[in-house]
Formats: C-alpha cells, structure tokens, sequence
C-alpha cells in the first residue's frame, strides 16, 4: 500500500495523488485518507458512501478504497497517508493500524475489538435497536409465531448473534415464542444441500410465523427456501432482513422489507470525527459512538395482518390509515361493541403494545419520513402531520426519539 499503488479506486487523480503525498507543504495538497473495508459488502459500500458524502461537503480529500483491504495491512506502515477509516469488526485489521502514528477512526457491527485505551474513536450501529425495531414490526402484523434466521458464529459474526438475542427477547417480552436457526458456512458445494436444510427449517416451523433475518443477504436465502417448500411470503412466511440494500430488496419476489441501520450515517460520522483529528480539534473525540437505525422500510414481504382477530385487524387498520390522529378509542370499543378495557387487552395481546404505543410508533414513522424525504418547512411538516406548532412536533421527537427535527434532517442528509 504504497502511496496510490494497488488500490481499487480513489477520488483524486494520479497526479493529485502524487502531488498530495510527495509535497507536504503545497498549497494544493489534498489529504490522504485510506478506507480500510470489504467494498463487497453492502453494509461496508453504504459506510462507504457515508464518507464519500461527508469528504464532498466538507473537506478535499483524497479517499482511497480497497475490495480486499486484507491484501494491504503489511504495506500499512510505510504508507505516507494522512489517516484511515477502517472496520475494526476484524480483529486483524485493528491490530495492524493501532501502532500507526496517524489519525485513526473504526467503524463496524458494535460487537468486535475495541480497547478504550488505544484512543481510538469507534462508531458503531445499534444491534439491539435494530432487532427490536424488526420485531415491533413483524408483531404489528398480528403474528403469534416468530423466527430468527442468523449467521453461524465466527470472528466477523457477533452483531448475528447480538441481533438474535435481542430479537428472540423481544418476543417473549411479548409472550410470543421464536424459534432461532443459524445453518451452516455456505459454499457453492454445498449450496443445494444447505437450501434444502433451511426449506425443511421453514416447513416445521409453526404458522403463520413473522421471521427476522441478520441481513438482507440471508433474508433473500429464505425467500428462495420459501419458494423451493412451497410456502406463501408473506401469508406463510413473513419476511424483513437487515441494511435495506435497494438491490436485493427490490429485485426479490416479493420485494423484502428491511431494517435500514443507517450505515451511510456511520461512514458520515466517522469522517466527521477523523476530520477533526486531522485539523487538530481542540475537543476530544467521543470514545464510541453508537448510530440507531433509520427504521423499517416497508415492502411486500410484510406487507399482512396475521391475527384472526378482526376486532384488532379494524383497530390496526384505522390505526394505519392515518396515524397523524389521536385514536378514539372509546369510539373505537363501541364500535365493536367490547369495552374499552376488553379492546385493550386483545389489542396488547396480539401486538405486544398498547393502542396507544402503537399509535405513537406509526406517528413517529410518519413524522421522521416526511422531515427526512421532504425539503418543506418544519411549520408545514408539523401541520400535515397533525401538531398544532412546531414546538409541539418538537416535544414529541425529543420525549420519543432524544433528537430535535432540525438534527433529524441533518442526518438524513448526512445519508445522501
């Protein structure tokens, strides 16, 4: 890792590159910035793209990123860069870039090597929110059965594990069971044989079942099972994978609901905080910084209610069509001619949350997406979605999610 030599691509030209690393003191040096990722992996290329952004708004540097940054790590220390972003979920490449005297900042899946002392800033999703994120949407489709299909465990493998836990919890908190299945290392060998496992898997599971996968990668896995034991998705088999990769989440059949990590906000993060170690900030960076999920996408592979409740299906289906306003659920009860504690009740007991965090959960999904995909007005924003003001959207964002909408919109732009 000489200089420009082997790396995949970068975002200066050759001789800006020679000239940024030959000439220290030049007016028109740009910094050099090493992106130590599998450019491979979905959730490394949106980390990726999340510096990218954060370079073109803010700074001049020159990025370079490797496919297989395992090839680089000996060259690491006769590189003349200025610092490096890099995945400290493998504990290789961690244990070659400690020892560097440059500005240094992790990124990764939360669960992996991490030595406060090194002082090393580490950004880092949110596997717990993730998973509960996932399964506070399977069980508002009503389903009494849950499943969580994971990786198997290797060195590279906690955050799996992490979301698994914490999905599988998340369920019985709600007196729901969940299977949990984590298959074996596939190769292109045994491909056929290991379909099949998982399709006898599925088959046994009981129905219908609201199933969580690691990632987008293995959710796709399920869904072709789904196809070879000749399961409905999702009637049978209700579906959502993890990172929300456009790619595969619009080309599978049906189309997959994902959990969007806000892995761009990651990236956008960590060359925030690497920024400042190479302009010598004044304020210490923040040791680890945890990046919460953006929320469920959803698509047709959720897109079901379960529950043979149709007392609790018109609730969640009024609850939905317009989640902007407060539920009458006095009117609701009388409707259905049932008290309102006894909706209530039927209500938790299907969904795992009363009326009223269900209503909260759908609103705060409403609010976020319209601050995040639109360029209106916050006093527009706060008006369509049902607040008398501004201050009052506010209250509601900082009491439920401890963010302002003015932060809400600089991160979602931080994502593009």
């Amino acid at each position: 890792m000489r200089r420009s030599s082997g790396w995949c691509w970068s975002t200066c030209s050759e001789a800006e590159m020679q000239r940024s690393a030959d000439d220290p003191n030049g007016a028109k040096r740009r910094p050099l910035v090493a992106v130590i990722l599998d450019a491979s992996r979905p959730y490394d290329r949106l980390i990726i793209g999340g510096v990218a952004s954060f370079a073109r708004e803010q700074t001049s540097w020159c990025l370079y990123v490797e496919e297989d940054p395992l090839q680089k790590l000996p060259d690491l220390a006769s590189w003349h860069g200025d610092g490096i972003i890099a995945n400290f979920d493998d504990r290789r490449v961690a244990a070659a870039i400690r020892g560097l005297n440059l500005p240094i900042v992790g990124v990764g899946g939360g669960y992996g090597w991490y030595d406060p002392a090194s002082g090393i800033p580490y950004v880092y999703t949110d596997n717990a929110e993730i998973a509960q994120q996932a399964a506070a949407h399977l069980l508002a489709c009503g389903f009494d059965q849950f499943a969580y299909y994971g990786c198997p465990r290797t060195r590279t493998t906690g955050w799996s594990e992490e979301r698994g836990e914490t999905f599988e919890i998340a369920c019985r908190q709600a007196g729901k069971p969940c299977e949990v299945f984590v298959g074996r290392h596939r190769t292109p060998r045994r491909w056929e044989a290991l379909q099949q496992e998982l399709a006898d898997w599925l088959i046994g599971l009981p129905k219908p079942v609201g199933l969580m996968a690691c990632n987008d990668a293995r959710a796709r896995y399920v869904l072709e099972a789904c196809r070879l034991a000749g399961l409905k998705v999702p009637d049978d088999v209700a579906v959502i994978g993890v990172d929300n990769d456009e790619m595969i989440c619009e080309l599978t059949d049906p189309p997959l609901s994902s959990v969007d990590q806000a892995a761009r906000r990651v990236g956008y993060e960590a060359a925030r905080l690497l920024a400042g170690g190479l302009t010598g900030g004044r304020k210490p960076p923040p040791l680890r910084t945890v990046v919460p999920p953006v929320g469920v996408v959803t698509r047709a592979s959720t897109d079901t209610m379960a529950t043979s409740d149709e007392t609790v299906v018109q609730v969640l289906r009024s609850l939905r069509a317009d989640p902007r306003q407060k539920p009458d659920v006095e009117a609701l009860a009388g409707q259905a001619c049932i008290s309102r504690s006894t909706l209530e009740k039927r209500f938790r007991g299907v969904v795992g949350r009363s009326i009223h965090q269900e209503h909260i959960r759908l609103k705060l999904a409403v609010v976020r997406q319209m601050i995040a995909d639109t360029g209106l007005p916050l006093k527009t924003v706060a008006s369509r979605c049902g607040f008398s003001s501004v201050q009052y959207m506010t209250s509601f964002l900082s009491r439920h999610l401890g963010a302002t909408p003015a932060r809400l919109r600089q991160e979602e732009r931080a994502r593009e």
